[in-house]
């Protein structure tokens, strides 16, 4: 009967087999499943139709409620990415990103705390000091009456805007020249 165990041609192969099946069934196999292929075919249209009037009054139903396509998209994609999220993989890889993000920035602080050390280093030492005393002694020269106090800083401050001063005063003669 209807439980054969004769493969199904598929789509695409060549008609020969097909005739060839047919003729292997009897003529009350063939009028069984030709009935049965009605019957399939009407249960089809059956559901499309069905199909039809539910998506007719779902699209009345969201017109009623004022969701358009746009919303349905933010809906959709809100609803990947939760999806997304969820997953076992991205869980896994946002938190190996996190912890080298932790590294990176511990690495940070401690070359920020190497190179500050550093520096200290350089402006305690003996040469930097000499540095300074010469830097400074050159400022009472150049400064006349201004005490020879003050620290580095300054002194490099008060050197930047002695050369910008002069950068302007020969700019200033260039063009009356």
């Amino acid at each position: 009967g209807l439980l054969r165990t004769d493969s199904i041609p598929e789509v695409g192969e060549d008609a020969a087999a097909t005739v060839g099946m047919a003729e292997t069934l009897s003529e009350e196999e063939q009028d069984e499943l030709r009935r049965e292929l009605a019957k399939v075919e009407e249960e089809i249209q059956t559901l499309s139709q069905v199909l039809a009037a539910k998506e007719k009054h779902l699209a009345e139903i969201k017109r009623k409620l004022g969701i358009n396509s746009l919303q349905e998209l933010k809906q959709n994609i809100t609803k990947s990415w939760q999806d997304v999220t969820s997953t076992a993989a991205y869980k896994k890889t946002s938190e190996t990103l996190s912890q080298a993000g932790q590294r990176a920035s511990a690495a940070f602080s401690t070359v920020g705390s190497v190179i500050t050390k550093k520096f200290e280093d350089v402006k305690n030492s003996s040469t930097f000091k000499s540095f300074e005393e010469k830097v400074e002694n050159l400022k009472s020269k150049v400064g006349g009456s201004k005490s020879a106090g003050g620290d580095f800083g300054e002194v490099l401050n008060s050197a930047a805007n002695a050369s910008a001063t002069e950068t302007i005063a020969e700019q200033t003669q260039e063009e009356t020249h």
